[in-house]
């Protein structure tokens, strides 16, 4: 399926120069008289280079054809990953270098969507947002306003993030996967 250079986005994977690219970062400019364009960063799916490409508006890339299945996270071990087919029951190994983005936010039977080129899986995505169980976190201070501070917290897996200071130890709070920030507590 053909885009407009304009319409590449950070996730999207994209037929370019023989391979397969996935898009990292981009900034779209529309500066004074001069066309508009959007650059681009590329990490190829299959060499692991980077690449900077800049494509104007009216260019068109050819997205690449995925086919999205839903699986569930089951456990890791060494450099593999374990997902189970959640219609079939079928489980897969996907390599450690293809689940890097997303690894620390995994957690046991978390529902992930799974990316397939001509049948390889390329990618794992997050769902949008996730419940997690704060594992540590400071005590609160008297006198902090909930509005002005946050607080460092731990949640599964590891993973450090700010938390308003209400928030306390074995609390559950929804998390944005693609930023880490907190979003919300779990009543």
């Amino acid at each position: 399926m053909k885009i407009l250079g304009s319409d590449i986005r950070v996730g999207n994977i994209i037929e370019y120069k023989n391979d397969l690219w996935k898009c990292l970062k981009n900034q779209t400019s529309n500066r004074g008289n001069l066309r508009s364009h959007n650059q681009v960063e590329l990490k190829s799916i299959t060499k692991g280079t980077k690449l900077n490409e800049r494509f104007r508006a009216d260019e068109t890339v050819e997205k690449a054809s995925l086919e999205e299945k839903k699986f569930q996270f089951l456990y890791s071990a060494n450099d593999e990953f374990f997902f189970m087919d959640s219609e079939n029951f079928e489980q897969i190994s996907i390599n450690k270098t293809l689940v890097e983005d997303c690894e620390k936010l995994l957690k046991e039977n978390l529902e992930v969507t799974i990316e397939f080129y001509q049948e390889k899986p390329l990618s794992v995505i997050l769902p949008r947002s996730v419940e997690y169980e704060i594992l540590e976190t400071d005590s609160v201070v008297k006198g902090q306003t909930a509005s002005s501070s946050f607080k460092p917290a731990t949640i599964q897996n590891g993973v450090k993030i700010m938390v308003p200071p209400f928030v306390s130890q074995g609390d559950k709070i929804i998390v944005d996967t693609e930023t880490q920030e907190y979003l919300k507590k779990v009543n």
